[in-house]
């Protein structure tokens, strides 16, 4: 059985759908991973052979002014399920982000690239990588730029301004690749069914701005909407954000056999099911 943390999550709700029957889910009223005894009863209790955390504090800008709880949850949290994966020698994937680096690389960052956290988000992130590695059988799956139907992402925030606005100015100096919640809930499934531990880098393929990723998401919709840029100096938000994170997906695709879909084609995917469900 495959335990998913964060079940009602974004990312949550899609791995449950593609795990069908090999999927048990709890959420925050069942476990809470900042409480050891919490997590231990859960964990000790259902006896999963693989557990995959999807449970994480989000708000980047907020963990600036709530470190405490960034950490508790971000990083403590990761500790306490490794150290109950590790009694049951169950395999632990925790997800993680490109915020552990500085964004200052100028490539594409691979996973032995070292990391260097420019927020407080980023560091949580990084203790929680550190962290999952008290159980021997663990696997780190770095992601960014998620969206998906299941929770807040750029996706729903730039078609519900684009509906009351012609003229929306967004940054066009950080530059990532937008991933869809169901190819990473895809790949995530192909490295753990393919036995892979250690390290991985899993996002849609080839990157953007925000700037252009909101131009795309208006052209596909046949929005009207003129997207102006701006720096992220001039956005000036509490949290230093990485400008270049780009990451390299290459492990995944030769050690899983899976190769995410380009960022413009599962956009273009997500939103025709966005629209079917409406």
């Amino acid at each position: 059985m495959i335990l998913v943390v964060g079940a009602r999550g974004m990312l949550g709700q899609d791995l449950m759908a593609l795990l069908g029957a090999r999927g048990h889910g709890v959420d925050i009223d069942e476990i809470d991973i900042t409480s050891p005894e919490s997590v231990m009863k859960v964990v000790g209790d259902l006896k999963p052979e693989v557990v995959v955390n999807c449970a994480a504090y989000t708000d980047v800008d907020g963990c600036e002014s709530n470190t405490e709880t960034a950490m508790a949850v971000n990083g403590e949290g990761v500790a306490y399920l490794a150290m109950a994966c590790r009694d049951l020698g169950a395999l632990l994937v925790q997800v993680s982000t490109d915020y552990v680096f500085d964004g200052g690389k100028g490539r594409p960052y691979v996973e032995d690239d070292a990391p260097c956290p420019l927020s407080v988000y980023g560091e949580s992130k990084l203790a929680g990588e550190m962290n999952a590695a008290f159980s021997p059988e663990h696997l780190i799956v770095r992601t960014q730029w998620l969206y998906g139907l299941h929770g807040k992402n750029f996706v729903e925030t730039m078609l519900r301004l684009g509906a009351e606005k012609d003229e929306l100015t967004v940054v066009d100096d950080q530059i990532g690749s937008p991933t869809w919640t169901v190819d990473l809930a895809r790949a995530i499934i192909a490295l753990i069914d393919n036995g892979c531990r250690g390290i991985y880098h899993a996002a849609n393929a080839e990157y953007c701005s925000w700037n252009g990723f909101a131009k795309a998401i208006f052209e596909e919709q046949g929005l009207p909407v003129s997207v102006k840029p701006m720096t992220t100096t001039e956005l000036n938000r509490p949290a230093r954000r990485p400008l270049y994170s780009t990451l390299e997906c290459s492990k995944l695709a030769a050690d899983a056999g899976f190769q995410p879909q380009p960022w413009r084609s599962a956009l273009q995917e997500y939103l025709e099911i966005r629209t079917a469900a409406l």
